[in-house]
């Protein structure tokens, strides 16, 4: 299957679900699709890194920030995600060195405070489809998300609740096939690695 731009995305939902009479309804079910998807999928071209820098404990995050999948301080040590009650209770006196952090709104904050550097690697948001912007990797990689995605918020405004229990497991098994394929590019080669001492 092949889907080339936003255009042609329009079209298509409208035939598989015979409704080509809401045409002009589609670029809000591209929409809504796309915050499905946003919630639901996380693969590798998703993967951000950028630096941040941190000013008394806090900075912003990017604006198109869904979850973070790694921070390092700046001599590249992993430190993790924590409560915020916890951090705030559990960092040692005279702690200058980051030692955790937090996402609070669409901000982050480290702990202890203090101004320093960290490196974010986090997954983004799926690039909007508009007609100023055509294209994106998810259209290019599986059109067929994106065709089910949107048959099925057409399906809810038709409150047809069969043909969107459909096109949802139709998504469903296009997003499965998505993450096996993104697992295999990850780990296709990978050994497994044993800890500790052998005998």
């Amino acid at each position: 299957m092949s889907i080339a731009d936003y255009a042609a995305l329009l079209v298509d939902p409208g035939e598989y679900s015979g409704r080509n009479d809401i045409a002009h309804l589609f670029p809000r079910f591209v929409g809504l699709a796309e915050l499905k998807l946003n919630r639901a999928l996380r693969v590798s071209e998703m993967e951000a890194t950028v630096a941040i820098s941190i000013i008394d404990g806090d900075a912003p995050l990017p604006a198109d920030f869904l979850e973070a999948r790694q921070v390092l301080t700046a001599s590249g040590r992993p430190i993790r995600a924590m409560a915020l009650q916890q951090l705030a209770a559990s960092v040692p006196a005279g702690a200058s060195a980051p030692l955790g952090y937090a996402v609070v709104g669409n901000r982050i904050r480290a702990f202890p405070p203090g101004s320093y550097g960290l490196t974010l690697t986090y997954y983004t948001r799926i690039p909007s489809l508009s007609a100023a912007s055509p294209t994106n990797w998810l259209l290019q990689k599986a059109p067929d998300v994106y065709l089910y995605g949107i048959v099925e918020e057409i399906a809810i405004w038709e409150r047809d609740a069969g043909k969107a229990g459909a096109a949802q497991q139709l998504k469903m098994a296009a997003l499965g096939g998505l993450g096996v394929a993104d697992e295999r590019a990850r780990w296709g080669d990978a050994q497994m690695a044993v800890g500790g001492m052998t005998p």
